[in-house]
């Protein structure tokens, strides 16, 4: 990314650590196909493969350097009791709800059958799962964010991932939004205050090394 406009007060950078690993945040069917209820191709055709595209490549450095790949979906019950006032912002997430019709949760790339898959109920990844103990057990320091969308989960992910003592990286060619304003506005201001953004390019060359 290119320097911050906000001066020296922001955008320090936390960098690589020794153990990463890649998270994927929600990249299924319902936000990369044409007609799903969140698809981020409404503006711009070409963001749901550029999406997909960084995200696989992403996921295929990780697995040639032996860095953790872990994948998370939204998965509520049938009748939402354990969505609270979350599916009251946002009434198309009960496509997510066990037996909704669509198979909109199903994720859009395939995982390896030792990368964990984790639920979950809210934006951040680590919000009520195991995220964090899953990835201390593995003495991961750095989470790589990928995945959608960049104003919500990816963004909640990262801030929390900071939070959590975590270096958070996202990496800017393998999120997306609905709108690309958003998805630059929201880029920019994690850039300057919540984890270091980074091209996809720089992303593989440090999974690489």
């Amino acid at each position: 990314m290119t320097a911050s406009p906000h001066g020296p007060s922001f955008a320090g950078r936390v960098g690589w650590g020794a153990r990463p690993a890649v998270v994927v945040v929600d990249l299924v069917r319902a936000y990369v196909e044409a007609g799903a209820p969140f698809f981020l191709g409404g503006e711009d055709p070409t963001t749901p493969g550029r999406v997909l595209e960084g995200c696989g490549a992403l996921v295929d450095a990780a697995r040639a350097a032996d860095v953790p790949v872990v994948w998370t979906v939204v998965r509520y019950a049938p009748d939402l009791a354990d969505a609270g006032f979350f599916a009251v912002k946002v009434p198309a997430l009960a496509c997510f709800a066990e037996g909704a019709d669509g198979g909109w949760g199903e994720l859009a790339l395939p995982p390896a059958r030792d990368e964990p898959l984790l639920a979950k109920q809210h934006a951040s990844a680590f919000a009520g799962t195991s995220l964090a103990g899953t990835l201390r057990a593995r003495g991961i320091d750095t989470v790589v964010v990928a995945g959608v969308s960049t104003s919500g989960c990816v963004r909640a992910t990262a801030t929390d991932a900071l939070a959590a003592g975590f270096r958070p990286v996202v990496v800017a060619q393998a999120c997306g939004d609905r709108t690309d304003a958003l998805h630059r506005q929201n880029l920019a201001d994690l850039d300057a205050k919540y984890a270091d953004v980074v091209d996809l390019a720089d992303a593989l060359t440090a999974l690489k090394s």
